[in-house]
């Protein structure tokens, strides 16, 4: 164990400050500082006020991962940091930290993709990925399903969403409930004392002629709103539990059916779910016992990792390091749009171990800094 890489990650995407240490695939720390309550009254995450808590929350955040790891940063092997898809701001934040602590350290940097991060979070949990991997990404932002025969360099996008995510959706409909935000926790709890059958909630982009493996959740957050304003319109009592539970139940039917379907229709015979709607209740307990119908083995990691997290980016930064993926060049920068097929963001020049040269001259004050 000693002998396998040991990467810090940092993870800025949205409004969770995540800072995480792994040896290979043995998690050591998973430190996050959250915004939420700063955004709940404003019912949506505000980029300004992520990016300012960012700024503020980061320093800390190393400082206790490394203690919790029970670590000197110069004992790191590598830095790694979410670059793309997320808020421009927010993101900036992680990797201009990133790239100042990897330049002081005189350690490797590696700029990775969210995405693929969620998917790699698994092997913390579960060992080794299996090649292929299918693989369904469910999140505020993100509702996709991607084929991955290598991790660090080969992810396929099969589907998305074309418009609300299925996390975007849980906290639409928790709004019109009134039910506060974020929507994905306080929708799932409700919903455990309601009746899934009370509805019939329409089932987006599930047509004989329709995408496959492509998600819609517009309608249904609409065919949702205009139910409860029709209710609320003739004086009646809006019942939310019913409600919760039937709107949860049209959201992972359709989830698991195309995910299930697009490991059938690829012959692949593990499916990883990850992303933060990954954490609802009904999700898991529909996605095993239709894997189970299917013989397809599943793997959910555990609700803490399926959040984002720093874990997730220290994880595949290990992966990076193991598989010896080129680092990325010191003029990496965020990108509000990288595409999941591009796992990491190598760099072109590599020369002098990535710009080790000037190690020495910043490793003496590091170590008295963090060790």
């Amino acid at each position: 164990m000693a002998d396998e890489p040991l990467v810090l990650g940092i993870e800025t995407s949205c409004d969770e400050t995540g800072v995480g240490i792994v040896r290979g695939h043995t998690l050591l720390a998973d430190a996050v500082a959250s915004s939420v309550d700063e955004h709940a009254r404003y019912g949506g995450v505000v980029p300004e006020v992520a990016s300012r808590a960012h700024l503020e929350a980061m320093v800390p955040t190393v400082e206790r991962a490394l203690k919790d790891a029970g670590v000197a940063a110069s004992d790191l092997d590598g830095i790694a940091v979410t670059a793309g898809p997320g808020l421009a701001g927010a993101l900036l934040v992680g990797v201009s930290a990133a790239k100042a602590y990897a330049y002081a350290l005189g350690k490797p940097l590696y700029g990775v993709n969210h995405l693929a991060s969620h998917i790699c979070v698994d092997q913390l949990e579960h060992g080794a990925l299996p090649e292929p991997t299918m693989a369904l990404l469910v999140s505020g932002g993100h509702s996709s399903l991607l084929l991955s025969s290598d991790i660090t360099s080969d992810v396929r996008p099969l589907g998305a969403t074309i418009d609300d995510a299925a996390g975007e959706a849980f906290d639409k409909v928790a709004r019109v409930l009134n039910l506060g935000f974020p929507g994905g926790p306080v929708i799932d709890r409700y919903a455990r004392e309601g009746d899934p059958d009370a509805i019939a909630f329409p089932r987006g982009l599930t047509g004989p002629r329709d995408a496959p493996y492509d998600f819609s959740f517009s309608g249904l957050k609409t065919a949702v709103a205009r139910w409860i304003e029709a209710k609320r319109s003739a004086g009646e009592e809006v019942p939310v539990a019913d409600v919760a539970a039937s709107f949860q139940e049209a959201v992972t039917d359709v989830l698991t059916r195309k995910a299930v379907r697009a490991c059938r229709d690829e012959g692949v015979d593990h499916l990883m779910i990850g992303g933060g709607v990954a954490a609802n209740s009904r999700l898991r307990a529909m996605a095993r016992a239709r894997c189970e119908t299917a013989g397809i083995t599943l793997r959910v990691p555990r609700p803490k990792l399926c959040t984002d997290n720093g874990a997730m980016v220290a994880a595949l930064g290990a992966e990076m390091v193991a598989r010896d993926r080129a680092p990325s060049d010191w003029d990496l920068s965020a990108d509000s749009s990288l595409p999941v097929t591009e796992p990491h963001v190598p760099g072109v020049s590599h020369s002098g171990a990535h710009g080790h040269s000037h190690d020495h001259v910043h490793e003496t004050s590091a170590e008295n800094l963090y060790s």
